[in-house]
């Protein structure tokens, strides 16, 4: 075959490969910018992204600091929750004194109603008494018995102020503390005498018009709170028993803290068993009352140490004629308050075991208010133990003269 011939059979064959190429050029052209939209990014230089976005924050929050809105905004804020604080300080304080005023008129109605009735006004009823100028902070009132001379001495020693120490603590701190008891059955025998002898020598009692006896702690409770209120005019009424150990300072602390309040409860809250059997120590003559057997107590205070405002004093010393008295006085005070609007605070500082219990929340910072024997409902052997218990769990005396109520 001639090469002209050669060159004819192959032009076809060159031109189709050509196009070929031609197209594929295309195809990878497009192909490539394709891929190259989706997958290229423009490289960086490490920790550029990190050092930028840390110095935007930056000038943002210098924008922002700088931005005199923001800070009306944030004052704004301030002033707003400082007014809500204040209007709620300023409802507490209108909603007690709404109550100390119905109370008061409670007290005229009654004793206009004494009047009416030709009755003499009693004691608690006075409108007008000098002792009522004065403000006190809180009244103790320690229950004891003709028995408990002892036990009376050793508070005494330990975290009662004697002679003129328990005198400037009612005139600087506001605290009065009395052993509070009533009569013999026997109004001016032997026991009764004893107990004006001891009186006499250490000035440190309050006098009931109440028969005592075991039996009759509720009414002996009624008959306390009604006293006080009628004699002292204060924010609180405690009542302690006669075995355990009190740190006073403490005390006044965790009390003012609801000073504001008009309607508080305060102590170591308990919901016992109500023991229908006869012969058991605290049985309850009305068990019935609670239901079915095995049933348990409403909450209420444990009788170690309790503390009620004046509203509830006031309350108590008003209706005392008609507040049903159980068997058990903490039950009986705790019944006393149902139904009314009272807060019940359960504060477990006030019900501490003895050392180590006490010992280790005092060195933790946590001192107690109260300690004794949960066994013994008080301290087992009060007489000769109370002095150790003070020195371990005592809150120390400089703590009382300088604290602030």
């Amino acid at each position: 075959m001639s090469w002209k011939s050669r060159a004819a059979d192959s032009t076809p064959k060159s031109v189709v490969s050509r196009k070929l190429t031609l197209l594929l050029c295309i195809g990878c052209f497009c192909a490539g910018m394709l891929f190259t939209d989706r997958m290229w990014a423009v490289p960086e230089a490490k920790g550029i992204p990190r050092r930028m976005g840390i110095e935007e924050e930056r000038l943002k929050l210098v924008t922002k600091s700088c931005d005199p809105r923001i800070k009306d905004e944030k004052k704004e804020s301030n002033d707003i929750l400082g007014e809500v604080s204040k209007t709620h300080h300023a409802i507490q304080t209108l909603d007690k004194t709404i109550s100390n005023l119905e109370m008061e008129l409670a007290a005229a109605r009654a004793a206009q109603d004494s009047i009416l009735s030709g009755s003499p006004i009693s004691g608690e009823l006075k409108l007008t008494e000098p002792t009522r100028k004065r403000k006190y902070l809180m009244v103790v009132g320690i229950n004891t018995a003709f028995s408990s001379r002892k036990r009376r001495d050793s508070i005494r020693a330990t975290w009662m102020p004697k002679g003129d120490n328990r005198r400037k603590l009612e005139e600087e701190k506001g605290i009065i503390i009395r052993f509070v008891i009533g009569h013999s059955a026997t109004s001016g025998g032997i026991l009764d005498r004893a107990i004006e002898a001891e009186d006499k020598k250490h000035g440190d009692f309050l006098r009931l018009e109440h028969v005592e006896g075991y039996l009759e702690l509720s009414a002996k409770t009624k008959t306390y709170f009604t006293t006080a209120v009628a004699l002292w005019d204060a924010d609180f009424y405690v009542k302690v028993d006669d075995d355990i150990h009190v740190n006073i300072a403490t005390l006044g602390a965790t009390l003012v803290r609801h000073r504001s309040k008009p309607r508080v409860y305060i102590g170591c809250m308990k919901s016992g068993p109500v023991l229908a059997q006869k012969g058991a120590r605290y049985h309850e003559p009305e068990h019935w009352k609670f239901g079915e057997e095995g049933n348990k107590y409403f909450r209420h205070a444990t009788g170690q140490l309790y503390a009620i405002s004046k509203d509830l004093a006031n309350y108590i010393s008003i209706n005392q004629h008609v507040l049903h008295k159980y068997a058990n006085e903490d039950v009986s005070l705790g019944s006393w308050f149902i139904g009314l609007d009272v807060e019940h605070i359960d504060d477990r500082r006030l019900c501490c075991g003895t050392p180590p219990d006490c010992e280790w929340k005092a060195q933790a910072g946590n001192i107690c208010v109260a300690s004794f024997d949960w066994r013994c409902s008080g301290i087992c052997n009060s007489v000769d133990r109370l002095k150790e218990v003070h020195r371990r769990c005592g809150e120390g005396e400089n703590a009382l003269w300088s604290a602030v109520f």
